[in-house]
């Protein structure tokens, strides 16, 4: 009973899913639910931008490689409207080079978690985010010595 008291308040916090890759997007709406936050799925980008225009989510997660609109476009045109720009935007997407996570970082994203993740960091990543009301994400820190 402990652990209950301890758990942040999430009902009524809604998550929009926007992955092409239904089995993943499934996975992390299960977790999400068994949590406690309610989950809506996009199967892509197109499908996701309407459902934020009917019923703007508390966060977003997105995949990066998806057909028709991907998803560094899709954010690109959430922070241009005023409705959509203020919500976070966690990138969920096998693409982690430096390019891909600096230009996600450049857009606004407030966080990049690289497929596989864990249940455990999707929690903590989608808590984090939240409470600071879609804290932005740095560039990586590779350590690489500078170039001269």
């Amino acid at each position: 009973m402990e652990i209950n008291k301890r758990m942040p308040e999430r009902n009524g916090i809604r998550i929009l899913i926007i992955d092409d890759d239904a089995e993943f997007a499934g996975v992390l709406r299960m977790h999400l639910l068994a949590a406690g936050y309610e989950a809506e799925v996009a199967e892509d980008a197109i499908v996701g931008g309407k459902a934020l225009l009917a019923r703007p989510p508390a966060l977003v997660l997105c995949d990066i490689g998806m057909p028709y609109l991907n998803g560094l476009e899709l954010i690109s045109l959430m922070r241009a409207d005023v409705q959509s720009a203020s919500i976070p935007v966690v990138f969920v997407s096998g693409r982690s080079d430096s390019e891909t996570m600096t230009r996600a970082v450049e857009l606004g994203a407030a966080d990049f978690l690289a497929k596989p993740i864990t249940r455990e960091l999707l929690l903590q990543t989608v808590e984090a985010c939240l409470q600071k009301g879609g804290r932005k994400a740095v560039p990586p820190n590779y350590r690489f010595p500078p170039v001269v």
